[in-house]
């Protein structure tokens, strides 16, 4: 199983890497559209459209996206991002509070075009972070990573409260609060060493976040990190929901799609949410 997550993960850097670094930021819009395709096939699987409805849903997706894009380019106005967080913050955390046997009883069709409208905004988002440069983009999901692997080993080795035990039993408050101090000490990081001393292309989303609102950054980057969490959480409801371990076996060893960028639909459009106060 590790040959063959690290065989994934070799594969996926060997494709994403040039086109996240290419000069030209329509070739990562166009592998990431795939991308987004998808998980949206995931999701209809997960939600009881499996088959040639679940392909349908895909390729509805990315024609969404894609059409948005032709639309409004790489500018999506601000009270998007602030549209899509709020309905992750209201909704995600009503939904994680209804718990597994609350997901199935909302109908299909809502659940389906819930999801089309959060892989819309992330892919929105993904995008439009990408145009403002790199080192933006990057630093928005070193957040989420960081938040997770500060998490895992705060929780192995001080973790003794579940977080939320019905959904994700190996989560637990003390891994959370861990992964809220690693988010922080890599904004630190970021502000006072990469955006100082390396040749980057943009500010980070931390310099940003400084600029604009100062001290309150702090409290920005912990609701961020906090907001990672609900969308893990948020993911691993629906999987139990529908009996699945994984969204899919379309990367060997690492599940599906969702499985790698659940944290991420969240905290994209938050970011830039934030970013635009």
């Amino acid at each position: 199983m590790l040959i063959q997550r690290v065989i994934t993960a070799l594969v996926l850097l060997a494709i994403l890497l040039p086109a996240l670094f290419a000069s030209n930021p329509m070739w990562f819009a166009l592998l990431t559209l795939v991308m987004i395709a998808a998980a949206g096939w995931e999701w209809s699987r997960l939600n009881g459209r499996p088959g040639a409805a679940a392909i349908g849903f895909g390729a509805a997706l990315a024609a969404l996206c894609a059409c948005t894009f032709y639309l409004v380019g790489f500018s999506v106005p601000a009270w998007c991002w602030w549209l899509a967080g709020g309905l992750w913050v209201l909704g995600g955390v009503r939904a994680l509070a209804a718990g597994v046997a609350g997901w199935p009883k909302i109908s299909p069709a809502l659940r389906l075009a819930l999801g089309a409208v959060l892989l819309w905004a992330a892919w929105l988002a993904l995008i439009a972070a990408r145009a403002r440069g790199i080192n933006f983009l990057l630093s928005a999901m070193c957040l989420v990573w960081m938040a997770d692997i500060a998490a895992y080993f705060a929780g192995k080795a001080f973790g003794r409260r579940k977080l939320a035990p019905a959904i994700s039993p190996g989560k637990s408050w003390e891994g959370a609060i861990g992964g809220l101090v690693g988010v922080i000490v890599l904004g630190v990081v970021w502000v006072h060493v990469i955006d100082v001393r390396v040749p980057v292309d943009s500010a980070s989303l931390y310099s940003v976040l400084v600029r604009r609102i100062g001290v309150v950054s702090v409290l920005a980057v912990v609701f961020l990190s906090a907001m990672s969490v609900v969308g893990d959480l948020f993911e691993s409801l629906v999987k139990r929901a529908a009996g699945a371990k994984d969204s899919s076996q379309l990367l060997p060893g690492h599940g599906g799609v969702l499985d790698r960028v659940d944290a991420l639909l969240p905290v994209l459009p938050l970011a830039l949410a934030l970013t635009s106060l």
